[in-house]
């Protein structure tokens, strides 16, 4: 929060703020004041209608769906989209590196994701990515 902010929130700041500013200048600045949280407020409030218009449009969309029979999925298709329950899962990766673990297991890694700690700390040692491959 800025000064000037924690300054126009806290009366006492404000009664001294008064007690050292002329009353006219004090009168200007609350005009403008005024003037902008009026500007805020409507807004906002324009916003608001907005979103309410925009749900009011979206539920009679649905309503007109649900009279004319077209389910979701036949919508996702005419739009050219499949629908996201129907999505396909990647292919699993191939390994493409072989390491033995610290307890003493064969393992293998793809190359994608964190690097295994075996691999890292061989790495770090100066033995290269090739070393490990399959």
């Amino acid at each position: 929060m800025s000064d000037l902010l924690k300054m126009l929130t806290n009366v006492r700041s404000l009664r001294v703020l008064a007690r050292e500013t002329p009353l006219e200048q004090l009168e200007i600045a609350l005009e403008k004041f005024s003037l902008v949280v009026e500007e805020k407020r409507e807004a906002e409030a324009k916003a608001e209608r907005e979103i309410a218009e925009r749900q009011a449009r979206i539920e009679k969309l649905k309503e007109s769906l649900i009279q004319e029979g077209i389910t979701a999925q036949e919508l996702a298709i005419l739009l050219g989209q499949e629908a996201q329950s129907q999505r396909k899962k990647r292919e699993p990766r191939p390994a493409k590196y072989k390491y033995i673990d610290e307890n003493g297991e064969e393992r293998t890694w793809t190359g994608q994701g964190r690097t295994p700690k075996v691999i890292q700390q061989a790495l770090d040692a100066g033995k290269s990515l090739s070393s490990f491959e399959i």
